[in-house]
């Protein structure tokens, strides 16, 4: 090893880099990420299902009844300064959105409406000024249903049984903005109850951006159902199963207890969100109007490398709805029984992919009861006003077809696919084909197959992995025997270095299940780049294993041995492999470097090439 590294500098200085990487990576793991979990105080008694309807809550955007109108003004980061100046010039008094908009430095000002457009034009033309626009409103999709049903249909529909199989979502934090979710705090003595089929999910610490403080309780129900379809307890013998039942829900309050909630609000839900470990964010939530904030954070999640779905919308039109209609977010249209698209349901160029959001109007399979989406929830009173009591609910809407995608992406991320780009991929490659043949603007690339998505992505990402280190193994192997500078034949402990580094167990999984002998199958069957994601549930790949390090190592402890040496050659060239796979069809975030494009693509492209280079050099005669 000492001759390698007077003989190489550069490996020198790859050491070091190391080391300082390596540090970086374990503060990364032990720093402290906004991940405590809301301990659930389960309620004793079993709730008595009941089946009630829910009501649709249209957005108002207009001026209030005192004829003002609210401007969200967006500050460039560094120009805390114009604060100062923009309240002298325009007479305006502006206010921090929440707590939480300091950093960003987002405002808000309530105007008269017949000053808004001139404010507004002037704000724009003012340097330093991100942004600036009307706070709009968005609200939760929902349509009226008559009683509901009481069957999980939609879970068949989206083949999810066999998909348990291989993934459930275990870790994956999955944000849902939304109207709250129904826990229990007794300890801060804020009024909120505790949703027994609840009891078992794991929630992480969110936020009330309505009431800007900490505890996001719902006050409308539409929020706890979306969660209940993403991760309520499963396996518990009470009530109904959530999709992706190991994930963790972070809740979001972005909307009120009438389903309505301003752009300012969303923005920094999706922000909060982003900054505080959401792989996943469902909003199940939309209107008409573009909003520059909300496509800004967005942007910004997407960069950050999580994946955001948004309902199509139920209006029944082509208009489309945002921020399903934005880049980088997965728009979903509604199903029903049949694997129809519903009445309601949106349709369009930006629609994406198709889930089930039921009909509560039919009974296509016949069992007297109507073709809802059942969890459990808030029971709403006669008069349309939530009733804190726990509930067996039937809704319809997008709403509801979105969460299905949401719980998808989450077990696709704990499956080994954490670049957003690549879960919407693996999502569009495996749905199943529906309405007109390719994409079409009523169910996108088809109704999602959860077990599809799973299956496909471990058989090509396994098999493009294992054929592209074969190849480089016997281009590596034919380049120095041609050169005779081959040192000696490779034998069997070669080929148990290059199948550790390339996954060649990669099908295990499939064969024994995710905890097949003790959850070895999840670990062996992945390259040596992934194994943290499966001991350790981290979100992305350690840079560390998705480095030169391990084969560095191997090669530093195993070089004066002839079989050890054989070994870490083997091991070398197939990370090379695998390293440039992910470089040039990339499914996996990086941690710690920033970003999910070009620094991730060049962190695992310098590495491919050292590890290349050190499988040669091992191989090589002295």
């Amino acid at each position: 090893m000492r001759r390698i590294l007077e003989q190489h500098p550069i490996f020198s200085t790859l050491l070091k880099v190391f080391v300082v990487l390596g540090f970086a990576a374990l503060l990364w793991s032990l720093w402290p990420r906004s991940e405590a979990l809301l301990e659930l105080d389960a309620l004793n008694q079993q709730a008595k299902p009941v089946y009630d309807a829910h009501g649709l809550f249209a957005p108002s955007d207009g001026p209030l009844s005192d004829g003002t109108v609210e401007l969200l003004v967006n500050l460039e980061n560094d120009r805390e300064e114009l604060y100062d100046t923009i309240e002298a010039e325009f007479g305006i008094d502006l206010r921090l959105n929440s707590v939480n908009s300091k950093e960003e430095q987002l405002y808000l000002a309530r105007v008269k409406a017949s000053q808004a457009e001139t404010l507004l034009e002037a704000l724009e033309d003012l340097d330093g000024v991100e942004h600036a626009e009307l706070n709009g409103q968005m609200a939760i999709f929902a349509t009226p249903n008559d009683p509901l049903y009481a069957f999980q249909w939609n879970f068949d529909q989206v083949n999810a049984e066999a998909a348990w199989d291989l993934a459930n979502g275990d870790g994956v934090v999955v944000a849902v903005l939304d109207t709250g979710v129904a826990f229990e705090d007794r300890e801060r003595e804020k009024r909120g109850i505790l949703v027994p089929d609840l009891r078992g999910t794991k929630l992480r610490q969110g936020y009330d951006f309505v009431d800007d403080d900490e505890l996001p309780f719902d006050q409308h129900g539409h929020g706890t159902h979306v969660a209940g379809t993403i991760a309520q307890a499963t396996n518990n013998e009470y009530g109904v199963s959530g999709l992706a039942h190991g994930a963790h829900i972070m809740p979001v309050r972005v909307l009120d207890a009438r389903g309505s909630g301003s752009w300012s609000d969303i923005a920094e839900g999706i922000r909060f969100a982003t900054e505080h470990g959401a792989k996943v964010i469902n909003l199940s939530l939309g209107g008409t109007v573009k909003s520059k904030e909300i496509d800004a954070a967005v942007r910004n999640a997407h960069e950050h490398g999580v994946v955001i779905v948004a309902a199509a919308g139920n209006a029944g039109s082509r208009r489309p709805h945002y921020p399903a209609a934005y880049e980088h977010v997965i728009g979903v249209a509604a199903t029903q029984f049949d694997k129809t698209t519903t009445f309601y349901s949106n349709y369009g160029p930006y629609i994406d992919l198709a889930a089930p959001g039921g009909n509560t109007r039919v009974d296509q399979n016949g069992d007297g009861k109507p073709d809802g989406i059942l969890q459990e929830t808030l029971r709403r009173g006669s008069d349309g006003r939530i009733v804190f009591e726990p509930s067996f609910s039937l809704y319809m809407g997008t709403s509801m077809a979105c969460p299905h995608v949401a719980a998808a992406a989450a077990m696709l991320i704990q499956n080994g696919t954490s670049h957003p780009d690549a879960v919407a991929q693996r999502l569009y490659d495996s749905a199943a084909d529906a309405g007109e043949a390719g994409w079409d603007e009523r169910f996108g690339h088809g109704i999602l197959d959860v077990h599809a998505a799973l299956l496909g992505q471990t058989v090509k990402t396994g098999s493009l992995r294992l054929l592209t280190a074969l190849l480089l193994a016997a281009g590596v192997l034919f380049y120095l025997a041609r050169r005779r500078q081959l040192g000696r034949r490779p034998g069997l402990f070669f080929g148990l270095g290059w199948a550790l580094g390339a996954g060649l167990l990669f099908a295990l999984p499939l064969l024994l299940g995710r905890q097949g002998l003790l959850g070895l199958a999840a670990g062996l069957g992945e390259p040596l780049m992934m194994w943290d994601r499966f001991w350790a549930g981290s979100d992305g790949v350690n840079p560390l294993l998705a480095s030169a390090l391990p084969a560095f190592l191997a090669v530093a402890t195993l070089l004066g041995h002839k079989r050890g040496a054989d070994f870490a050659a083997g091991l070398a060239i197939a990370c090379a492999a695998v390293l440039g796979v992910e470089a040039i069809t990339p499914s996996v975030d990086v941690l710690v470097i920033p970003g999910v494009a070009l620094l991730d693509r060049l962190f695992l492209s310098i590495n491919a090439l050292f590890c290349l280079i050190l499988g040669a050099l091992t191989l090589k005669r002295d």
